[in-house]
């Protein structure tokens, strides 16, 4: 297994931790373990009476049950919990993939969704959202890449970066094609519960059945450091799955899994503030792009906290990037980690206070370059 270095990663962990202000990330301003403990009524005796005993290879049934009515598709026999999504998503293409399988992936995208499978051997076919149209899916060329010989198709709605999304009927056309081919649809849902002008897509697991969904506590829950996850999919890809882990993670920790079950249990005092701060903001971000619009252009995100708006007077903002955190205090990511140099990722879900500092800092710094090159 080859992997290419994971871009995104290498640029928050040299500057993450040392931004005075953040609005680079994809998910909502985190709760705090006070925070989490009053919203669900979790007791110290209930944490003091948890034992470090080792876990269930597939997950506390519980937890599972949880996770199952909370996606909508009523059979915890199909769900796994992980350590972040990202360990779901990597045990579903380990068990499912081998050298020379077909897969299509989407750009611009997160590095784990669009490279991962290619590190695996795979032949990986690219279809990439329209910049030029609000950076629109384009599910009919995104079929077209689909053959008798694809293996997966990997997808992510609403989207990170871009945070567009797709409707009802392009969702049923791209399952068409997929039960044509007999391909196995992989849905990263991350951002599942953060969307503005429609509800929240089905459960592609409940839909199709070589459908498999990823979940995550990282995004519209604020509890990425919580580090909690699951996937929903077939017996045999989870006993796949099983067989890997048995070499690497084992199970999630119990104590994750208890702070897992109570907030699944409690999961709309969670999403529902969250969402709230993600409509203002993204309603802020929309008038600081218009005012802005001499130096960048943005398509509304449809869901998620990220957007991916386009540097006008910038064709690489890798350097202006660096000058930002350095001059400024503020964090962006350059398009370059998304495989579009001309852009940046923009979160939205943090403070509004700092979002709003953060927004008039890049303004003032794409004014101070516009006027450096003149």
């Amino acid at each position: 297994m080859r992997l290419r270095p994971a871009l995104l990663e290498d640029w928050l962990r040299d500057y993450y931790f040392a931004a005075d202000i953040d609005i680079s990330s994809s998910g909502v301003q985190p709760y705090s373990m006070a925070e989490l403990r009053a919203m669900t009524g979790l007791s110290q005796k209930e944490l003091d009476g948890l034992v470090f005993g080792d876990g269930y290879s597939l997950g506390a049934p519980p937890v599972r049950e949880a996770i199952a009515a909370h996606v909508g598709i009523g059979t915890p026999e199909k769900i796994m919990t992980t350590s972040g999504s990202s360990e779901a998503l990597s045990l579903v293409l380990m068990a499912l993939l081998r050298p020379q399988d077909e897969v299509v992936v989407v750009q611009p995208g997160y590095h784990l969704l669009v490279d991962f499978a290619a590190g695996l051997g795979c032949k990986v076919r690219t279809c990439w959202l329209d910049s030029d149209h609000d950076w629109r899916a384009p599910i009919q060329e995104l079929t077209e890449l689909v053959t008798d010989r694809t293996r997966a198709i990997i997808v992510n709605f609403p989207q990170n970066p871009t945070g567009a999304s797709i409707g009802a009927d392009e969702v049923d056309a791209l399952l068409r094609c997929a039960e044509r081919t007999g391909a196995y649809v992989l849905w990263d849902a991350a951002f599942a519960q953060l969307t503005y002008d429609s509800p929240p897509l089905p459960d592609i697991s409940a839909r199709y059945e070589r459908g498999i969904s990823f979940g995550t506590f990282s995004k519209a829950f604020g509890l990425a450091g919580l580090r909690f996850g699951w996937c929903a999919a077939p017996a045999d890809v989870l006993a796949g799955c099983v067989r890997i882990r048995d070499y690497m993670t084992l199970h999630v920790s119990p104590l994750i899994e208890l702070l897992a079950l109570r907030v699944l249990e409690n999961s709309e005092k969670f999403l529902e503030p969250r969402l709230r701060q993600a409509r203002a903001n993204r309603n802020i971000l929309g008038t600081w792009a218009s005012s802005a619009c001499d130096h960048v252009s943005l398509a509304l995100p449809a869901g998620g906290v990220a957007a991916f708006p386009r540097l006008v007077e910038i064709t690489d903002a890798d350097e202006f990037c660096e000058e930002l955190f350095r001059k400024y205090g503020v964090l962006v990511v350059p398009g370059s980690c998304f495989g579009a140099p001309g852009h940046i990722r923009l979160g939205y879900g943090g403070p509004t206070d700092k979002l709003v500092e953060g927004l008039d800092r890049l303004s003032t710094a794409l004014s101070v370059r516009a006027v450096r090159r003149e």
